[in-house]
């Protein structure tokens, strides 16, 4: 509530915390702060929540799957395949002078992470370390990046060109309906992740174990790359790739709970996350105003020593 106050109260325009009140509940107010509130920083703060809670949580079902404490959509590379095919499909649409809806952005930025993913899991199936893995992971994201690079430096388009800051991760230019798409696609999936909390419990201890207790192992490994993939591909789709919240939240939260209990991990994953991109992006919209800088950049800045000092704990417990 804190964040979601600031957000609102920060901007190149300030506004009172008693306008913000008279906005919010009696819809009264000067136009432009009135337009600037519900048009411009809600549908913005709402994204950063979704979204931020989304990614947290498909990077805690990465993180299960392949039983590492880093794997998440950003190093795998799904995210950047995501994008590949999102600014793909942009570009194909805006030189027909069309414009992609927020159902087809996520359905194309799904595909993308589909096919990193695809090749994710063919590397795992060949090399037994999990450092040979992430290598992998972040080589597909290198090359995935690379090629949306290429295409957008080279567009001529001046709406194409804007897209470079899609692709380096914006909560900026949110509308109600991107957000209620978000809302409806996140609601439904992190509701099935949290009922599948009992069969996650016991994948945790082991897959002889889980199996013990009845989980299909085959099913239940598809059931979670598509939820982490839907679920990373919204966010894709709506703010670029967003470096860093995956990995570091699910493992703050793990440490602040002192459990890894999906039933409790889950929904603090994602109201961590929610107010980790909260505080990002205001950092980003206020640091440096009126320049905004990417979120990825901020999200680098506070998430990367978490990343660190995982490592640093991994190493000293091995």
């Amino acid at each position: 509530m804190l964040f979601i106050v600031w957000n609102i109260n920060s901007g190149s325009i300030e506004i009172s915390i008693r306008e913000i009140m008279e906005i919010l509940f009696l819809r009264k107010g000067e136009d432009t702060a009135l337009n600037i509130v519900w048009e411009i920083r809600i549908p913005r703060i709402l994204a950063a929540i979704i979204l931020g809670g989304a990614l947290s949580v498909s990077g805690f079902l990465l993180q299960t799957f392949f039983g590492n404490p880093i794997a998440s959509p950003f190093v795998l590379g799904i995210s950047s395949g995501a994008k590949l095919i999102v600014s793909l499909v942009m570009i194909f649409l805006l030189g027909k002078s069309m414009v992609a809806s927020s159902a087809v952005l996520i359905l194309a930025a799904f595909v993308g992470s589909m096919i990193s993913m695809g090749f994710v899991l063919l590397v795992a199936k060949k090399v037994k370390q999990m450092s040979a893995l992430i290598i992998s992971g972040i080589m597909i994201g290198y090359i995935c990046s690379a090629i949306t690079d290429f295409v957008i430096t080279f567009a001529d388009d001046s709406n194409i060109v804007n897209l470079h800051n899609w692709s380096m991760g914006s909560f900026s230019g949110m509308n109600w309906e991107n957000v209620r798409m978000m809302a409806v696609v996140t609601a439904v999936t992190v509701l099935l992740v949290f009922l599948m909390s009992k069969p996650i419990s016991a994948y945790q201890l082991g897959e002889g174990y889980a199996q013990n207790m009845g989980v299909n192992i085959k099913l239940f490994r598809v059931a979670l790359i598509l939820l982490s993939s839907i679920l990373s591909a919204c966010v894709t789709a709506f703010a670029g790739p967003i470096s860093f919240v995956g990995i570091a939240v699910p493992h703050l939260v793990k440490s602040l709970l002192k459990t890894a209990r999906p039933l409790l991990v889950i929904p603090a994953c994602f109201l961590g996350g929610a107010v980790f991109c909260l505080f990002c992006d205001l950092i980003a919209r206020t640091a440096f105003a009126p320049t905004e800088l990417s979120i990825s950049s901020v999200t680098a800045v506070f998430g990367a020593p978490v990343v660190i000092y995982i490592m640093i704990r991994r190493k000293r417990s091995a």
